[in-house]
């Protein structure tokens, strides 16, 4: 199943079925225990998430909320990639990196375009300014010169002067100049060279993002629920020792971490470390009014927030306070003192179901009785019977992921086989002389190894592959296993080098103007500072949060039993 997986010789769901075929055959497993691994709670945790999402997505909620946030950010160049890196991380927290991903990059391409052609206007405007003044000096250039002996120099301080414009917003990039360019050839030149970095930059900021910022909650990507489900299956006495709130305490102060390093980085590589220039308050130029409308307008065409959107706001927000709440670690939570008293009953997962189910009976148009009488209309002003829900089957048939579905639940059944079978006791085993070794150097390895197998490798195959090793390897050396099975887990996430790693970065590939060379670049350096900022969580808060220190008592158990 690792060698289908890596090389995808069949689709990874159908190769995520092969356990149901072969564990009875082989007299592994019976096939009653193989199927029911593929409809586990973390299951339901992730298709509860999925119906979140879904219904943010096809009420337009998360295009409002990122323009919104852009329209505070403004349009300077080093706030305009934070706003858009911040934004995508946010959205990818709740909805999926893709779908994020394809929604931001437009939305920078829009942007960026229209500050190009602004600048263009405006070099046009003081060129024919220059024109009229005749012979006098204009301060982006002089067109004319009454001196032909001081022509050379004179053509060598305008271009000068140009540059230092240019620079007066952006630090802009080296441009080779033929001997018969005029300024303002060269200014264009300059100019284009300098949005082709914004581009670049822009767009590695967004996808990059997407997937930092699904590392931040449980349903935000599909390694961090295997993890949950692997715990479980592996360790079933673990105490619900990772769910919503443990996950968030733990991987967002990382992610917010991983996020501002990232965009020192991108800053660095194309914009440049000017910060008074890229930080520049307010909008201080025709350029920037201009690139600001086009948000502005992209964000008025979606006109006064509906009852759809605000419905979906409101069951999106009070799923994520039952999340939090339900139990905080630090005092009972309500389903402790509701449910949970002799065992847990109540999940994380029985949430999120319950909390989806509303958006099939919460009505999308805004019912008589609660609206004084007016009653629900169609696009067309037709009134409507019975207005439909806030979410229909139809649209979740076609955008739900069943494949990745399928695929989770191959990887809890493998993760089953392993240990019924004994594989994952004598792998614990063969992994025993790394206890003479530090915990954070077998830390540090392990992530740089998952970082790079998941270049080459999706990220749920490989957290699914590696987990039921690590957890082996934990027990051996008497290591919690959360040392490092949890940052092995947000490593998996970590595929910055390649345009076929991740669909955001296959995506930002078309998008912008991107070499591979330009991502392998900026993602080498990537890998290493989240890695480095795992390592860094997991060794400080994270020790805290879980007492990594301690050998837990949940983790002492026998694999291979049914042998």
């Amino acid at each position: 199943m690792a060698l289908y997986w890596c090389t995808e010789c069949m689709p990874l769901a159908v190769t995520a079925l092969l356990p149901v075929i072969l564990f009875p055959m082989m007299g592994i497993m019976k096939s009653g225990d193989v199927c029911v691994q593929y409809l586990k709670d973390s299951n339901m945790l992730f298709i509860g998430g999925l119906l979140v999402a879904i219904a943010v997505e096809n009420c337009n909620l998360h295009k409002r909320i990122a323009l919104r946030v852009l329209l505070v950010v403004g349009v300077r160049p080093a706030l305009l990639m934070m706003g858009f890196m911040a934004v995508t991380a946010f959205l990818s927290m709740w909805i999926s990196n893709t779908a994020t991903t394809a929604m931001m990059l437009p939305i920078a391409q829009a942007v960026l375009e229209q500050l190009c052609e602004t600048e263009a206007q405006r070099d046009e405007r003081e060129l024919l300014e220059g024109q009229d003044h005749g012979g006098k000096d204009n301060m982006a250039f002089s067109m004319e010169t009454k001196q032909p002996l001081q022509e050379v120099t004179s053509h060598k301080q305008e271009v000068n002067t140009v540059k230092a414009q240019l620079d007066d917003v952006y630090e802009t990039p080296d441009v080779e100049r033929g001997e018969e360019d005029s300024p303002s050839d060269w200014r264009r030149k300059a100019r284009e060279a300098k949005y082709l970095l914004l581009t670049k930059g822009m767009s590695l900021g967004v996808c990059y993002s997407a997937s930092i910022g699904g590392t931040a909650t449980l349903t935000g990507t599909t390694p961090n629920l295997i993890l949950k489900g692997q715990l479980d299956e592996i360790f079933p006495d673990n105490k619900d020792v990772i769910n919503f709130a443990s996950w968030f305490g733990f991987a967002f102060p990382n992610m917010i971490i991983m996020l501002v390093l990232s965009w020192l980085w991108l800053q660095f590589m194309y914009m440049g470390f000017n910060m008074k220039k890229s930080f520049g308050c307010g909008m201080t130029d025709e350029n920037d009014k201009e690139a600001f409308a086009v948000m502005e307008g992209e964000y008025r065409k979606l006109g006064p927030m509906t009852f759809a959107e605000g419905g979906v706001l409101t069951i999106f927000v009070l799923l994520v306070v039952m999340w939090f709440t339900r139990e905080p670690g630090f005092m009972p939570g309500w389903a402790t003192v509701l449910f949970n008293q002799d065992g847990q009953f109540v999940t994380d997962g029985t949430v999120a179901i319950f909390m989806a189910t509303l958006f099939f009976i919460i009505p999308s148009k805004c019912p008589g009785l609660w609206c004084f009488g007016r009653t629900a209309v169609d696009e067309e002003g037709k009134k409507l019977a019975s207005p439909p829900p806030l979410l229909q089957w139809q649209v979740v048939h076609e955008r739900m992921p069943w494949n990745i579905i399928l695929l989770l639940g191959g990887g809890f059944a493998l993760a089953s086989g392993s240990e019924v079978s004994g594989l994952s006791l004598w792998l614990g085993e063969s992994l025993a002389p790394l206890k003479s070794i530090p915990p954070f150097a077998i830390s540090l390895l392990l992530c740089l190894l998952v970082g790079t197998f998941t270049e080459c490798s999706s990220n749920t195959a490989t957290t699914t592959l590696f987990l039921p090793i690590l957890a082996s390897m934990a027990t051996a050396i008497e290591l919690h296993p959360l040392y490092v099975m949890l940052p092995c887990t947000v490593s998996a996430s970590l595929a910055f080098m390649l345009p076929v790693a991740t669909p955001p970065n296959a995506i930002a590939f078309s998008y912008g103007n991107l070499k591979v060379l330009d991502m392998v670049k900026a993602g080498f350096m990537l890998n290493l500072i989240g890695i480095l900022s795992i390592n860094f969580g997991i060794n400080t808060w994270g020790d805290a949060m879980f007492k990594l220190n301690t050998f837990p008592s949940w983790a002492n158990v026998t694999h291979g039993r049914n042998l």
